[in-house]
């Protein structure tokens, strides 16, 4: 189950209001169920899963600031704080996770 946060800030890109979810800092099937949350708007969180693999995540992606540093996620994240929190915004998988199999 996804709780959703109405009128939040998100912990990554800092804008407001949004809707925000849960984002588990190490992955669940990594044992993260208990573990440390975030609160993500909807946008950065499925950033995260386009750009990380859940074994990234929970091996040294595990931090709001690991996240942030690693460059395509610092490039996306100066582009979105820039975006009205309303807005709509898509995500593509990146070449690196489409040609993992």
């Amino acid at each position: 189950m996804i709780r959703q946060f109405d009128d939040k800030t998100c912990d990554l890109c800092a804008r407001s209001p949004v809707t925000t979810t849960d984002h588990h800092l190490i992955p669940k099937e990594y044992g993260g169920a208990d573990g440390p949350t975030a609160q993500l708007c909807s946008a950065c969180h499925r950033q995260i899963h386009a750009l990380f693999t859940n074994e990234e995540l929970a091996g040294f992606y595990h931090t709001l600031e690991r996240l942030a540093d690693h460059p395509d996620m610092a490039k996306y994240l100066r582009w979105v704080k820039k975006q009205d929190p309303q807005k709509k915004i898509t995500t593509r998988k990146s070449h690196r996770r489409r040609n993992q199999r």
